[in-house]
């Protein structure tokens, strides 16, 4: 399966984002998808997982409350709406694609296809 993140841009603190990642295939309910961050100098963090229905998510603490991530599987499409978006969201974004399709995957190692990454910037 081929990734296509967009959706990211530069916001002030407090507004609000929603990233995209179409997906290429034609078993798009067969994966789970993950958004994953990375911070200048740091190492790539997980932010959220979705199950292959859509039924089941889990987040990051650092963005639960704030980030929802959705899918729709007829678009082949998921999202991650951030909402409340602070300084420290600054990043670039991957999804990726997982065959663990529960909603339990926080792993890099878990993922099998990624995307090529949209940057969030957020100003103080």
């Amino acid at each position: 399966v081929q990734l296509q993140a967009s959706g990211g841009g530069l916001v002030q603190a407090g507004g609000s984002l929603r990233l995209s990642c179409a997906a290429s295939g034609r078993t798009f309910s067969s994966y789970g998808f993950g958004w994953f961050r990375q911070a200048p100098g740091k190492e790539r963090e997980f932010v959220a997982v979705i199950s292959g229905s859509g039924g089941s998510t889990n987040y990051a603490d650092s963005v639960k409350g704030r980030f929802t991530m959705f899918r729709d599987n007829a678009k082949k499409t998921v999202y991650l709406q951030m909402n409340s978006l602070k300084p420290g969201d600054t990043a670039v974004y991957f999804c990726a694609a997982t065959y663990r399709t529960s909603g339990y995957a926080s792993e890099i190692g878990q993922y099998k296809y990624w995307g090529q990454g949209t940057l969030v910037t957020v100003s103080s």
